[in-house]
């Protein structure tokens, strides 16, 4: 048994531990343990990815109890890919936290670990209780987090997040007990095999229980109607918090892939890809509700918190087409989207931590501070959100307009992606010509005598060098990520390495 498939869920929770206990009152102990502990998660994730990258599928069973019966975590390339992406995000986070929005407020560290603790869980467990689990560990100490610092606004963003996603708890509940009361199993490899032998007259709680289940994972991924809580949450989220939060989505994102290829793809009988007729309309309406939203914008913040929602609408729809080419095109889109969200959301704290009491808002300000070099950061940044020559969001959506010409919808497709690009730069050029060109026409404000840290330029750096990474390695980067797809829809060796052989399952 390899033991490393636990350390992405153990290292943050132990550490997390140990900053509570011991380093809650020490800023410079607090900082040196949560960044070593980023790094080492960094490094797991990159031996996991290598280790996945053999196409084998590689399982940790806790306890040593076998499935069904026990606790499961599963490797395959998807949840390695997703780990690695958690972890490069979070430690460009962390290090851009550091340079003091970590001191704001009580407890930054501890919390931070068990996030990255929740949402690796929610990557590698095996069956759909603990993702239950592992999204109430993220519901916690994201909460935690959206307050960070304290503010009234916060608060009220905070409390419309949590009572938002404790409705959708309770519905994951209600589908759990909706499938486990037909098929008699939480194991994702076990409902691969037992989903097609529900009889047709438990068909209607079983694909009952599934559109719950796609309900609740629509809620994470802030899919139409059910997005109505994260402009608010994120525009209002301390900046470091927020571009932590543009992996959140992805999860929302990740357990729709996973649950709908594996458990309701092709082999699933009358249930067989029983997500794509809800997933298409709401994740077309998300786009262009989202890139819209990018145009009607009136801060930074709110921008790049509209752009999250279009982009969940741009990659959810390719989802929902279910082949394979669609679905690596797909991954593509997701970790280009996720680290130029992680970008524009600390370049818009950067901006209103230097503006003053106009803030990131698109209003008229003197010029601020390092303005030249935000500004080639955030043009930088808007050209990758919006899809522009030459950074990866223009291959990507190339590769997901090829992806889908073979769609019955391709022609929604098309012109959705198109039209709302072309929102998008229009509402990308309006805010950064308020913030940025008009701004530096006027007078520079008086000096502050404060030294920024480095570390806050450092960290954007870092992303945005990671969506030049992309693009420039674009062509290993997709045949890697079709492997992916293509282990997907082959969800016999995923079944296999949970359950064992097929013969001793049944």
């Amino acid at each position: 048994m390899n033991h490393t498939l636990i350390l992405p869920i153990l290292l943050p929770a132990v550490v997390g531990a140990l900053l509570v206990m011991a380093a809650r009152y020490d800023k410079v102990l607090a900082r040196a343990f949560s960044l070593a502990s980023a790094v080492l998660l960094l490094g797991v994730a990159i031996a996991l990815f290598v280790i996945a990258s053999d196409d084998s599928v590689r399982t940790y069973a806790l306890g040593a109890w076998p499935a069904p019966f026990g606790i499961v975590l599963v490797l395959d390339r998807l949840a390695a890919l997703m780990l690695l992406l958690n972890a490069v995000l979070g430690l460009g986070v962390l290090l851009y936290a550091v340079g003091g929005w970590d001191m704001r407020g009580k407890h930054f560290h501890p919390l931070f670990q068990f996030q990255l603790m929740g949402i690796n869980g929610a990557f590698l467990t095996g069956d759909f209780f603990n993702l239950f689990v592992f999204f109430e560990i993220l519901l916690i100490a994201s909460y935690g987090l959206m307050v960070h610092g304290g503010g009234g606004l916060r608060v009220k963003a905070g409390v419309q997040y949590v009572v938002t996603n404790l409705v959708g708890s309770s519905v994951f509940l209600i589908a759990v007990g909706l499938i486990y009361s037909v098929t008699g199993t939480l194991n994702m490899a076990d409902l691969a095999l037992k989903v097609p032998q529900v009889p047709a007259g438990d068909q209607a709680l079983l694909q009952t229980g599934a559109v719950l289940l796609l309900l609740v994972f629509a809620v994470k991924a802030a899919l139409v109607p059910l997005h109505f809580w994260l402009p608010g949450t994120y525009a209002n989220a301390p900046g470091p918090v927020a571009a932590l939060f543009a992996i959140m989505t992805k999860v929302g994102a990740y357990s729709i892939i996973r649950m709908y290829v594996l458990a309701f793809g092709a082999d699933a009988g009358e249930a067989a890809w029983l997500a794509a007729p809800w997933l298409l309309p709401a994740s077309l309406v998300t786009l262009v509700l989202g890139m819209t939203g990018v145009l009607a914008a009136r801060s930074l913040g709110q921008m790049a918190s509209f752009a999250v929602i279009g982009s969940m609408g741009m990659l959810l729809a390719t989802v929902s087409v279910f082949t394979q080419q669609a679905i690596g095109a797909a991954l593509y889109y997701l970790v280009h989207s996720t680290f130029a969200a992680g970008a524009l959301f600390l370049i818009a704290d950067l901006v209103a931590e230097r503006r003053g009491v106009q803030r990131d808002r698109f209003v008229l300000a003197p010029r601020f501070a390092q303005g030249g070099l935000i500004t080639a950061m955030f043009f930088v940044a808007a050209i990758g959100v919006t899809g522009m020559p030459p950074l990866s969001g223009f291959i990507g959506k190339l590769l997901i307009l090829d992806g889908v010409r073979d769609s019955a919808h391709a022609a929604w497709f098309w012109t959705l992606i198109l039209s709302t690009s072309l929102i998008a730069i229009v509402g990308f050029s309006r805010g950064g010509s308020l913030v940025f060109w008009k701004s530096h026409a006027l007078l520079p404000a008086p000096a502050s005598g404060h030294r920024p840290a480095a570390a806050p330029f450092v960290a954007v750096g870092a992303l945005l060098a990671c969506l030049v990474a992309l693009t420039v390695f674009a062509g290993p980067a997709h045949a890697w990520l079709e492997g992916a797809a293509v282990q997907l829809f082959a969800p016999a060796g995923y079944i296999e390495a949970v359950m064992g052989t097929l013969q001793e399952v049944r």
